[in-house]
């Protein structure tokens, strides 16, 4: 626990110093010329830094699922705050994510966030969520994949959380498929209520799109009891 201890710290001061160091001149070369480009390499970066710190690894199957060439909505279960940053270095190159309006407390990293696409979204705001759910359509459209977690928080239980309907709605709106991924392993790296981040290896585990051509927003919880059907699936074939 001692050195998990320790581990984790330098894990938060890198991580933060790093932000702090290349969030600032990155985003004025976003502000400049309109690019994000780089701000995925910075990011990616960072998180492996972090991953490699902290001593999580990672595995990942059914790379073969990941639509290429089209924007997606990648809807993964949530375990701990392992999963984002893994899911956002394994998965897909640019994957622009659904995050939670308290974040944006944290003023480095929310700018960051806004430059390169990401969206908040405020659940206690009505109509402030379904605003972020038709820019994350039009974002999509645009051809930028996001990540969300339907959960909405950290399950302490293997067992799913019911899904909310924000970012389903927002691939109906798109038209574009809803991809399937199951994580494993991040409880044991981060227990919700903990800050000490342990060493393990997440498994990931992509499944099947799910096309939303034919979907009207009628179709919303269909799609949601299917996506949900896949990931249980995916879950019970266990870690890669």
């Amino acid at each position: 626990m001692f050195v998990a201890a320790i581990r984790s710290v330098l894990t938060y001061l890198a991580v933060s110093l790093y932000v702090l160091i290349v969030a600032p001149p990155g985003m004025l070369v976003s502000a400049i010329f309109g690019a994000k480009e780089h701000l995925y390499v910075l990011g990616h970066f960072g998180v492996r830094m972090g991953l490699v710190l902290a001593g999580i690894r990672y595995r990942v199957a059914g790379k073969q699922h990941v639509p290429h060439g089209r924007a997606a909505v990648y809807c993964s279960n949530h375990q701990s705050n392992v999963d984002p940053p893994v899911i956002f270095k394994t998965v897909h190159p640019r994957l622009h994510i659904l995050y939670k309006a308290e974040l944006e407390a944290l003023p480095v990293l929310a700018r960051a966030f806004h430059y390169g696409g990401f969206i908040p979204v405020d659940r206690r705001n009505k109509e402030a969520a379904l605003r972020s759910i038709d820019e994350g359509a039009a974002s999509i459209r645009a051809g930028n994949s996001f990540l969300i977690f339907p959960e909405g928080t950290r399950s302490k239980t293997a067992d799913l959380l019911p899904f909310k309907k924000g970012g389903f709605i927002m691939a109906i709106k798109a038209g574009a498929p809803v991809v399937p991924v199951a994580v494993q392993g991040g409880r044991d790296s981060m227990r919700k209520g903990s800050w000490i981040i342990r060493p393990v290896t997440v498994s990931v585990r992509i499944g099947e799109p799910i096309e939303t051509n034919a979907c009207r927003l009628d179709d919303r919880d269909q799609l949601i009891a299917a996506t949900r059907h896949r990931i249980e699936a995916l879950l019970a074939q266990g870690p890669v």
